[in-house]
């Protein structure tokens, strides 16, 4: 029988976070059937400002990562408003924040103090370089955890200055890490009663994806170069031009595929030529393999080469820009592109949730919240009565927005 409750339906959980790896984090846990409240500063969501694309005074960077929350503002400076939050802590199964270590504690809710108080919560802390070690009180941003993790210098050009990936890596990867610890500690605490206090870095985030980089370089004592769109170990592994001057890249990581590459390509001799005998002598000569590669691929458009290539087996796609993508994303039927709407006439279309669960329901997307439109509401849940709600949101201690 398929189960009607979505995999974290009844997990409460209070978002103190910011911008991009803490939304993205609670963004992901929210589309899993968590109930989300984002506090957020009489300010807002920094993110929510960001140009330069907006819908109803909301940017479109805010309006990607959050939605499937409830939204309430609490100025954190009073005595009333810090009260409101010690109460949602108490409620809650789940916090995550994004603050530099040791800023919760000064803002009146130490997060060991919290876990004294309440033993099965789960406290979740994103921050550029984690909780511990010589750096932990700096500044990141995604950039500079990119250029100190070594991702940067793996991309772009060999002799050209690094590159920025063209992706937040930095801040979605630490966001991803730290739902996979959320996950892992709810379980734990379904066996055992007890929280945990999750620490999750950027910058170890992205150390994590050097994957087989970092290894080679820990053997060979070398920087790898930068890795333009070609492979350290694989030559036939890497992007060509066809003859109409667009891009592909072809994948032909096994023997078998290098004989059907070499076939396609008119060049059977190849698999004969002692240059290219074996994977480390092809490694060796790739220079000239690449070459004689790139010779051939201007002879056929790139889509006849990606079409001829897939028939014979052999992996192969076009380059394409982000709108391609997400046209064919559209069409696939996986749900990656969502499209909500509010109820006062705005939509906006945003990236779905890669996670499917098969005998499992996803929660329904909603549109983001506007600023406090979820205060009332939520302190009611509280258990406030009418007269304390209307003193918190007449002190200025809770801020109200509307739909």
């Amino acid at each position: 029988m398929t189960p009607s409750r979505s995999p974290l339906e009844g997990l409460k959980v209070v978002d103190l976070t910011t911008f991009l790896s803490g939304p993205f984090c609670t963004q992901v846990l929210a589309d899993m059937g968590a109930e989300i409240i984002k506090v957020e500063a009489p300010s807002g969501d920094s993110s929510r400002s960001i140009p330069p694309h907006f819908i109803d005074g909301d940017s479109a960077y805010y309006l990607g990562n959050n939605r499937n929350k409830k939204s309430i503002v609490v100025d954190l400076k009073s005595a009333a408003g810090l009260a409101v939050l010690r109460d949602l802590i108490a409620q809650a199964d789940v916090v995550v924040e994004n603050y530099r270590p040791g800023v919760s504690a000064r803002l009146g809710f130490d997060p060991a103090e919290m876990r004294r108080r309440h033993p099965a919560l789960i406290w979740a802390s994103i921050s550029g370089f984690g909780q511990t070690g010589p750096w932990k009180e700096r500044p990141a941003y995604d950039m500079i955890v990119q250029a100190l993790s070594g991702a940067m210098s793996l991309t772009g050009e060999p002799g050209q200055p690094a590159v920025r990936l063209g992706i937040p890596a930095g801040d979605v990867v630490a966001g991803m890490y730290a739902a996979i610890g959320i996950c892992a500690a709810a379980a734990s605490r379904a066996v055992d009663g007890q929280g945990d206090h999750i620490d999750v870095s950027m910058l170890d985030s992205l150390i994590s994806l050097l994957s087989y980089q970092g290894v080679y370089s820990m053997i060979s004592g070398r920087a790898p170069a930068p890795q333009a769109a070609r492979h350290d170990s694989i030559p036939t592994y890497r992007s060509f031009v066809g003859g109409d001057g667009r891009e592909l890249v072809v994948t032909a990581n096994t023997d078998r595929m290098w004989r059907a590459m070499c076939d396609v390509l008119g060049l059977p001799e190849l698999t004969t030529d002692p240059r290219f005998a074996d994977q480390r002598a092809r490694l060796a000569n790739k220079i000239d393999l690449w070459g004689l590669f790139e010779r051939a691929f201007t002879e056929r458009s790139a889509l006849e080469w990606v079409e001829l290539l897939q028939a014979a087996g052999v992996p192969a796609a076009l380059i394409t820009n982000v709108p391609e993508a997400l046209a064919e994303a559209r069409t696939a039927g996986r749900e990656m592109v969502l499209d909500l709407d509010d109820n006062r006439g705005n939509s906006v279309s945003v990236l779905g949730n890669p996670i499917k669960f098969l005998d499992s329901p996803m929660v329904e997307p909603a549109y983001p919240p506007t600023l406090g439109a979820d205060s009332a509401e939520i302190l009611a849940e509280l258990g406030r009565t009418a007269a304390e709600i209307d003193e918190l949101l007449s002190s200025g201690a809770v801020s109200a927005g509307s739909r």
